[in-house]
Order: C-alpha cells, then structure tokens, then sequence
C-alpha cells in the first residue's frame, strides 16, 4: 500500500515529533511516500528543490498514492491544497487533528465530500483511528 501522509510544513513545525510517530505507525501498514514530512532536517533536505519540483513530485504521489492522510491541526495552505487534490483524484483521505491545539478546522477541509474527519488527543488513538481507517479502505 502506498501512503500520503501530509503535515505542516512552511507553516510550522511543531509538530515533528508527533508525525514523526505517525509516520513510523503507517509504515507498518506500507510505503510511506511523504516520509520527509516527520525529518528533522527537512528545511536543510528540501533547500536545493525548487517549488515547482516539490508541487510536481508531490502531486505525483497524490496520484500515485491508495490513501491520504494528514494531519491538520496546524493550519497549513500547502496541506489543505494536498487534500483538495486528493479529493478531486478521488483518493480515499482520512484528515486526523488535535482539538485542543487548532480552534477549528477549516470548513474547506471538514465540510469537503469525500473526507473523513477525526479528532484525537494521544497518539494512541491517532494510531487506531489510522488503523481502522485503512482497514476499512483496504476491504472497499
């Protein structure tokens, strides 16, 4: 199975260590393709791509992908713009946030045809609304 995972980015990076997690949880379940989204040198890594490489090469593995997840406790412009792709690639998307770190998730997101919503506050049940979420996909 390959896996999107998206996260925040340029908007913030708070929480790296909480995608860092998840993203060692979902290579239990297959290929992670976004895995430099939970890298502590991203900024460092990513510094010689141009944007448009990194548009195209992750566009790439939205298409490519068979589920989409994120993280959307932080808001983040290139996240939301991710999950829009999916969504109109007909990708199955789970879309996972913390309540007490965002004040709301933005309607464009939450209110989107297509995409599952889920609030945790451990990781552990981040972990198990993954877990069900792509059992679920994988007998579809």
């Amino acid at each position: 199975m390959k896996i999107y995972f998206a996260g925040s980015i340029r908007g913030g990076r708070e929480d790296i260590e909480i995608y860092k997690q998840i993203i060692q949880h979902l290579k239990k379940h297959g290929e992670v393709l976004t895995e430099h989204v939970g890298g502590d040198n991203l900024s460092q890594g990513e510094i010689n791509f141009t944007d448009k490489y990194i548009h195209d090469r992750d566009l790439e593995w939205i298409i490519g992908c068979d589920v989409f997840i994120a993280d959307v406790t932080r808001p983040s412009h290139g996240v939301g713009y991710e999950v829009r792709t999916a969504a109109e690639k007909k990708k199955s998307i789970l879309c996972i946030y913390r309540p007490k770190q965002t004040k709301r998730v933005s309607a464009m997101i939450a209110g989107a045809p297509g995409v599952k919503m889920a609030s945790y506050s451990k990781i552990e049940e981040a972990k198990e609304i993954i877990n069900s979420f792509i059992t679920q996909t994988s007998l579809r």
